[in-house]
């Protein structure tokens, strides 16, 4: 952040903020708050995440140093992906978030709603 708060193109709380306004990135991570998953489970866990995008935020949450996958020797192939120390810090906020938005939410559909009425009359 800048010296009058302002934000610079390579401060660092950008990182943290993109982080966490993709739309599957915080939702992967909590799934895997509890231990390794196999990414068919963990799709399952999840729903609504296709195979293609589940695949494209594991690989961003690994480039990231969030997720680390395991890949096993064995017939079939077997991997897991589990959070790493870094992954497992970024679940304060995620929990704020989850925590306030079950505390708000409500408020926030009401809100579109509204919006949703009001741009329908007009």
């Amino acid at each position: 952040m800048g010296n009058n708060g302002e934000y610079l193109a390579d401060c660092r709380a950008r990182v943290g903020f993109d982080l966490l306004t993709n739309r599957w990135n915080s939702v992967v991570l909590f799934a895997l708050v509890d231990g390794p998953m196999r990414p068919g489970r963990l799709r399952a866990a999840i729903g609504g995440i296709s195979a293609k995008v589940l695949n494209e935020t594991l690989r961003r949450l690994e480039y990231g140093g969030l997720v680390m996958r395991r890949a096993y020797a064995e017939a079939p192939p077997r991997v897991e992906d589990e959070l790493t120390d870094l992954g497992h810090s970024f679940m304060v906020p995620i929990r704020a978030m989850g925590a306030g938005s079950a505390e708000h939410g409500h408020r926030v559909l009401e809100a579109q709603d509204r919006a949703d009425e009001a741009s329908a009359t007009a």
